[in-house]
């Protein structure tokens, strides 16, 4: 038996654990056992520009209006019908809310495989790939809940600040991040932070403000309600958008007369999303992290790209997971009604900033 959570596409909030029997493995597939994932904001923009970007395709239901939301973390092979995926492998990928995969690898190296199932065909390669934790670089046992956590989310991090310096910033002296506690946002300002030159400004909200400045990746950390009164308007800004609040949005194009680009990253106000309308100064655009790791793939090649990213990510766990103040305690939820529920509280973005959630559906 195999349960799934889904979620209702139009209705984030609605939610229902689906079990089913487990299907026949055909030549060529292998069953996994998911055995925990992170849930994150990034589960939740995942999930509100599920149709926009095609994240409900990966694991569809076979239903209409039900959705999967993918969640990234780690399983175990446990039955293999692949002549190059052997049982026992630990995998680290992008999986369904669920306590179990079927997967049909293809290209299977060292590294890992993709996954060659007809309806994943013309879905971005990225999201496609399984490593093998043998061969990963950046993989350690030991610290397997802040992988989960962290590293799909510091990798979008990692690639908009890359993009950014790619592009001189734009001619702007200033980094805006909305909301600034969460992962992405703090492994983004961790980035731009080690780069001369650059204010890099928080904005969250007022009870976020201790836990962002904690951080000490921020230059300054200021409340939305203040907005207008702290900052200079004029400053040559970047407005990256982790918040996907129409009404901040605006607030930042109206007041920030000196914006010169506008990056549209994540959508964790799922109460306020909506399209930019005419909005002054420069049109939002969407940041699409699959497209700067194929340019970087193209300049620097597999490898170059590898090595840039395992030394980045090294760096930065290590600051996330030491010191008596870490940025990220571990939460653990096992069990579906435990998952469940923990999908509603991340969804609703209430909790301490700090906690970090690893589920399972597998029963404790």
């Amino acid at each position: 038996m195999s349960t799934t959570l889904q979620v209702r596409q139009t209705d984030l909030a609605t939610t229902r654990l689906q079990t089913t029997e487990d299907t026949a493995l055909a030549d060529g597939q292998v069953r996994v056992r998911v055995e925990s994932f992170a849930l994150t904001a990034n589960n939740i923009t995942y999930a509100a520009l599920g149709e926009m970007l095609q994240y409900w395709q990966f694991y569809p239901t076979g239903e209409a209006g039900w959705g999967t939301v993918p969640v990234w973390g780690f399983g175990t092979v446990t039955e293999s019908r692949h002549p190059d995926v052997a049982v026992g492998e630990r995998l680290y990928g992008y999986w369904p809310m669920a306590d179990q995969a079927v997967l049909t690898p293809q290209r299977a190296n060292a590294a890992g495989f993709s996954d060659g199932a007809p309806h994943r065909a013309g879905l971005h390669a990225v999201y496609n790939h399984y490593l093998r934790t043998r061969t990963d670089g950046l993989y350690r046992a030991d610290n397997e809940d802040v992988q989960a956590l962290l590293r799909p989310l510091f990798i979008t991090s990692w690639l908009i600040d890359d993009f950014l310096a790619d592009q001189q910033f734009f001619g702007a002296q200033r980094m805006l991040l909305s909301s600034a506690s969460s992962k992405t946002a703090y492994g983004t300002a961790f980035q731009l932070a080690q780069r001369g030159g650059i204010e890099v400004v928080g904005l969250t909200s007022p009870g976020n403000v201790a836990f962002c400045e904690s951080l000490g990746c921020y230059h300054r950390v200021v409340t939305y309600d203040a907005l207008e009164a702290q900052l200079d308007g004029a400053t040559p800004s970047v407005y990256i958008d982790f918040a996907g609040s129409v009404g901040l949005r605006r607030r930042i194009h109206t007041h920030c007369t000196g914006l010169a680009y506008s990056c549209s990253v994540g959508a964790s106000h799922v109460g306020d999303l909506g399209g930019a309308g005419q909005l002054p100064g420069p049109r939002p655009v969407m940041f699409f992290a699959p497209a700067q790791v194929k340019k970087r793939h193209a300049d620097w090649g597999a490898e170059g790209l590898n090595q840039r990213l395992v030394a980045a990510w090294n760096q930065f766990s290590t600051a996330a997971s030491a010191g008596p103040q870490p940025w990220l305690v571990v939460q653990r939820h096992q069990g579906p009604a435990a998952t469940q529920a923990l999908f509603a509280t991340v969804l609703a973005g209430s909790g301490d900033p700090r906690a970090g959630h690893i589920a399972t559906l597998l029963p404790g």
